[in-house]
Formats: structure tokens, C-alpha cells, sequence
């Protein structure tokens, strides 16, 4: 009776976790197939699920809708906000974990309430602190507002991933000499990037996707590629492939990143799950 009642047990497990797969990877299944279509086979009720698919969408995005400076925009922030908080973050992570001072506590509960702080609020305070300081529709208002939001992060893991090292190898490296920076670089940092891993994925993919302070602080010149998706949307005439072909770029920088550092982002997330 165990062995049947085990078997049912895991193929019940295993539909289970395919209508869960399914679930998860039908979006992405069905923005790219609708970017492979024409805008009046992407219309077609019920939808077509056998067409010819066609780059055309992307070809339209990338160089007569001026999608791809958008994409270098894109890049161009995440890439110096996600090094910035990393560069900024570890270091007070370090010393946040190892060092006992005055007003830690409260910089703690400021780092960790940060994220409780809604977006809308910030808005449009933050717009006219950018048109009145000239900052508007530059990079560096983006990525000075995206570090705000971007360093919590990074310090918050990296925190908890530096107090996780015995301290006993601190102390070990001193005795011969070493000094703290020598310590931090040499030897904590290197056993700290599972969380420096996870805490870049982490500020890459928000500074990649945010919408909100993009169309706000970047209308034209610094203009992102989610604000740039968003201004397909206007208009009676919605383009669903040019969406879709759009949607598709922005996810594919993610995927990548998320692949290069896939090793220590599964270490990283896992840290501390086994004691």
C-alpha cells in the first residue's frame, strides 16, 4: 500500500510543479512569439498559434522607433548604479558587521526602512530637486536616484553575509600584520561574493526595469528602454508586436546577467539555509 500511495503522491507533485512551470513560462512564451508576428496576425481572435514569424518588429524598434539608444541609456545606468552600490554597499556592509560605533543602530533602521518608502511620494519632490539643480534628463539623475534605493540592498546582504564569516579569521590575518582593508579585500570580500553576487542581480534588475523616475527624470536624451515601451502604449493604435519586440530586448540583458553570475546567486540565496 506504501509504495502505490508514494508513486500517486509524486506524480501529484509533478503535475504540480508543471502547471507551475507553465505558468511561470507562459508570459515570456507568449511576448516573444507575439514579437515573430505582424501587427494583423497579433490581433487575430482566437490567436493564431502556427503563423510565419517575421523580425520585422524588431528591425522597426531597434532603428526607425529609435529603440536602441534607449537600450544604451539602459545599460549605461544600471551598469554604473549596480557598480556604485556594489562599491559603496560593501564597505559599510563590512563595517557595519564588524565595527561597534555611535548611531549604528539608527543607520541600520534607516537602511532597512528605506524600501518602505513608496516611490509616489518621492516623485515629485525628486522632479523639481532635477529641473531646479539642471539634472533633468541626464544619466547621473538616474543613477543618483536609483543608488538611493539600490544601496539599502546591497548593505542589507552584504551585512548579513560578512557576519556570517567567523571572525577568527579577522583576527588570525592581524596577528601577521594584516591591516582591516587588507583583511576586507583579501579575505572577506572573497568569501562574501554569494551575497555581492545576489545584491548586483538584485540593483542591476532594478535599475534596469524601473519605470516611475524614468519617465519623470528622462523624457528625451536619457530616456530609458521601459519608459521608451510605455510611449507605444499612446495613442488609439496600440502596436502589439513593437510592444512585445521591446519587451523582449529589455528581458534578454536580465537573462544574461542572471546567467553570468548564476553560481553565486544560487549560494547566495541559499546562505544561511543550513547552519
Amino acid at each position: 500500500m506504501a509504495a502505490p500511495l508514494q508513486r500517486r503522491t509524486l506524480w501529484v507533485e509533478g503535475v504540480v510543479l508543471l502547471l507551475i512551470a507553465l505558468f511561470c513560462v507562459f508570459p515570456f512564451y507568449w511576448m516573444v512569439t507575439t514579437s515573430l508576428k505582424t501587427q494583423v496576425v497579433a490581433l487575430q481572435s482566437p490567436p493564431a498559434w502556427m503563423f510565419t514569424p517575421t523580425l520585422s518588429n524588431y528591425w522597426e524598434v531597434l532603428f526607425e522607433d529609435k529603440v536602441a539608444p534607449t537600450l544604451v541609456n539602459s545599460i549605461i545606468i544600471a551598469i554604473c548604479t549596480t557598480a556604485l552600490a556594489v562599491g559603496l554597499g560593501t564597505p559599510a556592509a563590512y563595517a557595519l558587521a564588524r565595527f561597534e560605533f555611535r548611531g549604528k543602530q539608527d543607520l541600520w533602521f534607516w537602511f532597512i526602512t528605506n524600501r518602505f518608502v513608496s516611490p509616489v511620494v518621492l516623485a515629485f519632490p525628486v522632479f523639481l530637486i532635477a529641473r531646479e539643480t539642471g539634472l533633468r534628463d541626464t544619466h547621473l539623475a538616474l543613477i543618483l536616484m536609483y543608488l538611493t534605493f539600490t544601496l539599502p540592498i546591497v548593505i542589507w546582504i552584504c551585512t548579513d553575509q560578512f557576519r556570517s564569516i567567523p571572525r577568527e579569521l579577522d583576527e588570525a590575518a592581524m596577528l601577521e600584520g594584516a591591516s582591516h582593508f587588507r583583511v576586507f579585500r583579501s579575505i572577506c570580500l572573497p568569501l562574501a561574493m554569494p551575497g555581492v553576487a545576489v545584491s548586483s542581480i538584485l540593483s542591476f534588475i532594478f535599475s534596469w526595469n524601473e519605470l516611475l523616475f524614468a519617465y519623470i527624470l528622462a523624457p528625451k536624451a536619457a530616456k530609458t528602454a521601459p519608459a521608451m515601451a510605455v510611449t507605444f502604449m499612446e495613442g488609439y493604435d496600440v502596436p502589439y508586436g513593437k510592444i512585445m519586440a521591446t519587451s523582449t530586448l529589455i528581458v534578454v540583458p536580465v537573462l544574461i546577467f542572471a546567467l553570468l553570475a548564476s553560481k553565486h546567486l544560487v549560494r547566495g540565496l541559499t546562505m544561511g539555509a543550513v547552519k
